[in-house]
């Protein structure tokens, strides 16, 4: 039976909003300071580390492959790639060696070249996962199930298409539980060049932020953006330090 043949015009849409996944478009503070994780450990990620042992200077190797490697710059993809081992080591300092090591065992799990972005990984790779390191960080059987179920929490904040890949992600924007945050905030590689915006209004968050360090309050950009107020306020989260918002 011969397979039917899509039009060119959603061929051209399919390309295009691929590509757009996989464009260069974040440097390493901006990712730093979407993910709530610091430069230097995402830079070890995309980079590797490097280090002395007996006199000797070595290298760990990167886990995840950059967009862009000189300079640095990161896609759409990379960022989620990085929100996903993030939520799977927030708890526990797993070291990078044996963090590769799990996800070359969850690539040869799925038969995915990435397995971070791989929709499988929601479903099955945070048992997998901790099945795998249950070992390495002494947790017990109950111990893996509360955390792969923490990490599940995590990764419902990526939204996906029909065919699993990612296409949005609702950054973490307060200092709350993860389950109990709203998705106000959402970072879409077709809406405003992948820059984050208030949901549901397209309003970049760093136009609010911008605004709020010019003296306007929250109260007011929410009455004129038709927004609710702390959905306002998470914009403003999104782009400044906790402290300064």
């Amino acid at each position: 039976m011969r397979a039917e043949r899509l039009p060119s015009e959603r061929l051209n849409a399919i390309d295009q909003r691929l590509d757009r996944r996989e464009l260069p478009a974040y440097t390493l503070h901006e990712a730093a300071r979407y993910l709530g994780v610091s430069g230097s450990t995402l830079r070890s990620w995309f980079v590797g580390q490097h280090y002395v042992y007996r006199d000797r200077p070595r290298q760990f190797r990167r886990v995840i492959d950059p967009a862009q490697a000189k300079p640095l710059i990161l896609s759409f993809s990379n960022l989620v790639e990085a929100y996903v081992l993030a939520a799977i080591r927030r708890h526990h300092k797993i070291s990078l060696p044996r963090t590769r090591r799990a996800l070359s065992y969850l690539s040869k799990k799925f038969g995915s070249r990435r397995p971070l972005l791989d929709s499988q990984l929601a479903a099955h790779g945070p048992d997998l996962f901790m099945e795998h390191l249950g070992q390495i960080i002494n947790l017990s059987r109950d111990g893996q199930v509360e955390i792969a179920e923490l990490i599940r929490v995590y990764l419902k904040r990526v939204e996906r298409d029909a065919e699993g890949a990612p296409i949005k992600l609702y950054p973490l924007v307060r200092a709350q539980p993860v389950a109990e945050q709203p998705r106000t905030v959402v970072i879409d590689p077709t809406v405003s060049f992948g820059r984050p915006v208030l949901v549901g209004t397209g309003i970049p968050t760093a136009v609010l932020a911008e605004q709020f360090k010019a003296g306007d309050r929250p109260a007011d950009l929410a009455r004129a953006y038709g927004a609710e107020e702390q959905a306002v306020w998470d914009s403003i989260r999104c782009e400044l330090d906790l402290e300064a918002a």
